[in-house]
Formats: structure tokens, sequence, C-alpha cells
């Protein structure tokens, strides 16, 4: 099967896997904001970001290496358990030290118990074994399918299970450790070959030091995705942090999504092609041009469709998210296109690249955030997505021209 039949194959499986996982997330979302307060859902919202820049800041990269390894992944495998066990570790036991500090930041003093709750789900990811990524690298989407599929249903079960008998935003941390304790014990039953908790300094220092620009990358983009939420929660309190994070998270569904889907598939076909640059471009703009046929459409019809969005989706109990969820409809747009970038420009081993342009972005985001906070409330995070967002767009171009068009820069 050929690069194209294989990348319409992994579309369909990825693209059918994307939406009846969302669609899973919607419905868990629409259940649990009748049940749940806004600052309940602010709460998690801070466990979440605090699990989120922890896991950004230790990452080492090990499964953007693997895919990128042509071959030779089994003998990586033991070294990466391991990196990925001491990590969890890690990142558990920084959430418990620091739960109580970082509840005081927020001015959030019921957030201590979840953040310590929270604390347990690197520990667990940390034993999942690193040979999950042959699914994707293989290109095998109909199995990456039936996989991923089993682990969102439970944890979407769970939640709402869990929501209706608590109505505690803990609950949604349950189910998350429930669904992530699967997933370790699936990942042991389907995939080979089996790691051995067995430390190899060469294996290891290579998985590291190829992962550096990965850990640089995830950290500038866990800032950039995550800073306006920091910012929104520490200034306008939980409540408002709960009614933009979910305002973020629908606004950007779509379009996310679709996105998503094209940039796991495209990963690895653009590894396999980085030999040949003519295809490699053709199969790159291809993929930029259905992707803003796609999602164009659907960022418009967010924007043009808030208030209707809002009440069929969280209720009319959170309408005050109207006006940010059709501000944040442009960045879903702008954020999808930019990402194919990423994907292409981590194919053909330009890490760098992707952390430059993600850092200046975050810089950016960074210098015009809590000014346009004080200034436009939470309308001010949306504002200060988008313009950072655009000024990325003329180095993605330039660092994309450079590489096809060596003589033109």
């Amino acid at each position: 099967m050929g690069y194209y039949k294989q990348a319409l194959n992994g579309l369909s499986w990825m693209g059918l896997l994307r939406v009846f996982t969302r669609s899973l997330a919607l419905i868990k979302i629409a259940i649990l904001a009748r049940i749940l307060l806004p600052a309940q859902f602010g709460i998690y919202g801070i466990a979440t970001l605090v699990l989120g820049f922890l896991e950004m800041l230790t990452e080492t990269g090990i499964n953007i290496f693997l895919i990128q390894q042509k071959e030779r992944i089994d003998e990586y495998v033991d070294s990466a358990w391991v990196v990925s066990i001491i990590r969890g570790f890690v990142i558990g036991v920084l959430i418990f030290i620091l739960s109580p500090f970082i509840a005081n930041y927020f001015n959030a003093p019921n957030a201590k118990f979840i953040l310590c709750l929270v604390a347990i789900v690197p520990i667990i990811r940390g034993f999942i074994n690193p040979s999950c990524i042959k699914y994707q690298k293989n290109l095998e989407f109909n199995k990456q399918f039936k996989y991923d599929s089993v682990i969102f249903l439970v944890d979407a079960i769970f939640a709402i299970g869990l929501g209706v008998i608590t109505k505690s935003e803990n609950s949604l941390i349950y189910a998350m450790i429930i669904s992530t304790t699967l997933e370790a014990i699936l990942s042991f039953i389907y995939f080979k070959p089996t790691p051995r908790f067995k430390f190899e300094k060469e294996k290891t220092m290579e998985v590291v030091n190829r992962g550096k620009w990965i850990t640089g990358a995830g950290i500038a983009n866990y800032l950039f995705q995550n800073i306006d939420d920091i910012v929104v929660g520490r200034v306008l309190g939980t409540a408002s942090l709960g009614i933009y994070q979910q305002a973020y998270k629908i606004s950007t569904l779509p379009v996310s999504e679709v996105g998503e889907v094209f940039n796991r598939v495209t990963f690895p076909i653009y590894v396999n092609l980085k030999d040949d640059r003519q295809r490699l471009k053709n199969a790159f703009l291809k993929t930029l041009l259905i992707i803003c046929l796609l999602v164009i459409p659907f960022g418009f019809i967010v924007f043009k469709l808030p208030s209707q969005i809002i009440n069929f989706v969280l209720g009319p109990q959170w309408i005050s998210a109207t006006p940010v969820l059709q501000l944040l409809a442009i960045y879903g747009v702008l954020k999808a296109i930019s990402n194919s970038f990423f994907s292409l420009f981590l194919g053909i081993d330009k890490q760098e690249v992707v952390t430059y342009i993600t850092l200046v972005s975050t810089i950016c985001l960074i210098a015009i955030l809590y000014p346009s906070i004080k200034i436009f409330g939470i309308l001010g995070a949306g504002y200060a997505t988008i313009i950072a967002t655009i000024f990325s767009i003329p180095l993605l171009i330039y660092y994309y021209v450079k590489y096809f068009n060596p003589k033109q820069t």
C-alpha cells in the first residue's frame, strides 16, 4: 500500500476515532456542566494545569524519538520505560509537595485535595509500555482506533457516573486514574516487547539528547496553550477560569480535532518521505489545503452561532461564555493551520524549529496577556492568544521556504 492509500486509510480511522472520543467528551461536558458549577470546573482546571505543566517540563520526547527511528525500536524500549517511570514519580512527588502552595496561589484552598489526587496520574502513566507507539509508527490506525476507544469510553463512563453520584469535581480525576490504569495494563497485553527495568546509559542518553528539543518545544507550547488559563485563574478567579476553559474547549474542538487527526497520520508519513523533498512538499501542501478547507467552515459555524452552541452543550447557566467562545473560534482556526507546519518540521527532524517558533509566540503572548486581561477581562485572554498565533505565521513560512527553497532565503 502506497503512502497516499495509507494516508487515506489512516485519516479514515483516526477521523472516526476523534469523532468518537470528542463526542464522548462533549457528552461528558454537557452532563457534568449541568451538575457542577463553573468554580468546580475551575478547581479541576487548576489540577490539570499543574499536571500538564510538570509533564511538559519533564518531557523526554520518547514517543517522537521512537517514531523517528526507522529501525531498532525494540532495543530502546527498556531505556525508554526506565526514563518514563522515573519521570512519572518525579512529577507525582512534585505535585504532592507543591499542592498547598499552588492552592494558595490561585486563592483556592479547596484545590489542595484534588491536586494530591491528580499526583497519582503521572506515576501510573510512567508504567505504560513505550511499545504502544507501534500502531502509529506502523500506520495501523484501525488497531489504534480500537485501543484508544476503549480507554476514552471507560474515562467518560466513570467521570459521568461518579459525577452524578458525588456531584464533585474529584470525579473527573478518579475517572482519569481508572482509565490511565487500564491503559497501562492494556499496553502490556497488546504490545511487544515487554519492557524490563534495565538502565542502559548510552541508549538512555541518546533518548534524552534527541528529546531535548521536544522538551523545549513542549514547555513553550504548554505555556502558550495554558498561560492564559493561569492568568485568568489568578486574576479573575476559579469561576472565570471554569467558564474560559470550557469555552476554549468547545470553540477549538472541531478545528483542533481536524488538525490533530491530520497531524497524527501525516507525521509518520513525513518521516518516511523526508529523503524525497519533492514528494514531501507535495504531501504537505495537499494536507495543508485540506485542513484549511475543513477547519475554516467549522470555525465560521462556531463564530456565527455561539449562544446556540453554549445552550446546547453547557446549558443556559453558562451563557456568559458566549463572547469568549466566539472569539476563540478564530484562534482555533489559526492554531489548526499553524500546527500542520509543526507536524512537518518534526517529520524532518527539525525539532529545534518547533521550539524556536513556539518560544517566540509564547514570549509575545506573555508580554500582552496580563494588560489585555486587565483591560478587557476574560475577552482579553482571547485577544492575546489570537495576536500571538498570528505573530508566529511569518516564522512558519520562513522556515518552510528555507527548507524547500534554500536559495530564496
